[in-house]
């Protein structure tokens, strides 16, 4: 295939040649092999590497399954993404983690899956698997209760770094959870319920001071440590101040929604760590685009619109977003200050650096042939029914976003989004 006067990231204007599942050259005239694709005025970028999502399977296929969740990233343009071990059973050992790599087999996209930690976790068969991280390591309690205690958190963090294996952390510290706001929640349900109860039960103080902590202890064992969904701009700031062996994602919703937003989504815009204030998110925002943050994960969360309607304390926490992440970060690229290469570094370029995928992340000679081709001039706003999720919905319905025209994973078009199909089988694709 010859992708041909394709527009880049950063503005130059390249014919992109794929033999199998590699890109063979980048240039300007390149002679055609195979398909020929006109790319003219029109942009490429490195397919996405989504390191944090929850695709629910095993144990939770009817929020989502490998198939329907791997569909939604590819449509997203996401060509890589990394689960987390909150499933049922939790991936905390070795027989754990075969178990959902039968799963993961029927992804569309290339996958990694990671490690948790629980008190009856095995490590020894754990890390004799090839897991991508050990984490989500819960310092409070999320989906699947896996929160543990700073013991068992600090002895996860020293076999991790003995092992080589980099540390993916949920960082909240339940001892300044706010008791009282949690009480305050009240009886409304779905998008009646007092959302904002939960921003102000876990408090963004309880975030950085749990980030402090595990920075500190990072340090310590001399771990790689990558802090998950960060929410608060101070989180951020600790982060890059630190050694450049810890690193921290922010999630599209942190960065583009608030406390603002709760009286319309009620709880569907209950997650943790919750939705913060208009100032923070402003503040995040800035340092998104400043370059103090090191990568946009979504922490892709789905749940049943039935499961979110209900009271407050009732309804599980998470929102989806692997299909919306770039093509959100596009639309904001069209009218404010983030920039196309910014998109890129944050989705693909840094993700890929941070977490050792020397193939991945780039559009240069050697490297997967993982792309996506976007029309900037051809944003349409979100549908949650457009969606290809099995949740169904989204908490960005009716904001812009750019959409791929097509998704190709190792030089194969897994996407097509002219005519909204995948150009793959269903069966198992094996990729890993």
């Amino acid at each position: 295939m010859l992708v041909r006067n394709a527009t880049l990231a950063d503005g130059r204007v390249r014919d992109v040649r794929i033999e199998g599942e590699r890109i063979d050259a980048v240039g300007s005239g390149l002679d055609a092999v195979g398909e020929v694709i006109d790319a003219r005025e029109r942009l490429l970028l490195p397919g996405a590497i989504d390191v944090h999502v929850h695709f629910r399977e095993p144990g939770a296929p009817h929020k989502e399954t490998w198939r329907t969740g791997s569909r939604s990233a590819a449509a997203g343009g996401v060509t890589t993404v990394v689960d987390q071990p909150n499933t049922d059973p939790p991936t905390t050992t070795g027989a754990a983690y075969d178990q959902k790599e039968l799963c993961a087999r029927h992804s569309l996209v290339d996958y990694g899956i990671n490690g948790g930690v629980t008190p009856d976790w095995d490590p020894e068969t754990l890390f004799d698997r090839p897991i991508f991280a050990l984490g989500e390591v819960f310092l409070a309690d999320s989906t699947g209760e896996m929160g543990i205690d700073g013991d068992l958190f600090e002895d996860a963090v020293h076999r991790a770094a003995e092992a080589g294996v980099p540390v993916t952390v949920h960082a909240e510290d339940a001892t300044l959870f706010d008791e009282g706001a949690r009480d305050a929640a009240g009886q409304g349900t779905g998008k009646e319920a007092n959302a904002d109860a939960w921003s102000a039960y876990r408090d963004a103080d309880a975030e950085i001071a749990a980030v402090e902590r595990a920075v500190e202890l990072g340090a310590d064992a001399g771990a790689r440590l990558h802090i998950a969904h960060t929410s608060t701009p101070e989180a951020v700031d600790i982060v890059a101040d630190a050694p450049e062996t810890v690193t921290c994602e922010v999630t599209p919703h942190h960065c583009l929604l608030s406390r603002d937003d709760l009286d319309d989504l009620g709880t569907f815009g209950r997650m943790n760590p919750p939705l913060r204030s208009e100032a923070r998110r402003e503040a995040l925002y800035e340092r998104v685009v400043g370059g103090r943050v090191d990568v946009i994960a979504t922490d892709h969360a789905p749940h049943t619109r039935a499961e979110k309607e209900a009271t407050l304390l009732e309804a599980p926490s998470g929102v989806p977003g692997v299909e919306t992440m770039v093509p959100l970060l596009l639309a904001e690229t069209l009218d404010g200050p983030l920039t196309v290469e910014r998109v890129r570094d944050l989705t693909a370029a840094t993700p890929a650096a941070t977490f050792d995928l020397e193939r991945k992340g780039r559009i240069e000679a050697g490297m997967d042939a993982d792309l996506a081709l976007y029309d900037l001039d051809r944003p349409r706003d979100i549908e949650g029914r457009r969606l290809h999720s099995k949740c169904g919905w989204t908490p960005f319905e009716g904001r812009p976003g750019v959409f791929p025209a097509w998704t190709l994973v190792r030089g194969e078009r897994v996407y097509d989004g002219a005519m909204d199909t995948f150009d793959v089988d269903d069966g198992e694709n094996v990729r890993g």
